[in-house]
């Protein structure tokens, strides 16, 4: 029982540091979001894969990091709307 708790508690301490881990009530358009924000965020953190897309794009570099950070608010468009 005690295992179980432990588990628990350090689920719950991974989702409150980091966004991205989700929980019991996220939607499909949350979880989306914050994965195309982090593979985002992942493509301008990584100098050589920014050059990569930059080249097979045929832009400049800072030309697509904007274009990354344009994306990164709203990256899989609006949220649908709310069933109540």
């Amino acid at each position: 029982m005690a295992d179980k708790l432990r588990t628990q508690q350090q689920l719950e301490s991974l989702q409150n540091k980091y966004i991205g881990t989700g929980h019991a009530d996220t939607t499909k358009h949350e979880w989306t979001s914050n994965i195309a924000r982090d593979s985002y965020a992942s493509y301008q953190g990584h100098p050589p894969l920014l050059h990569y897309m930059s080249i097979g794009m045929g832009q400049a570099v800072e030309r697509t990091r904007l274009g990354c950070m344009e994306k990164m608010v709203l990256p899989v468009g609006p949220a649908p709307p709310v069933e109540e």
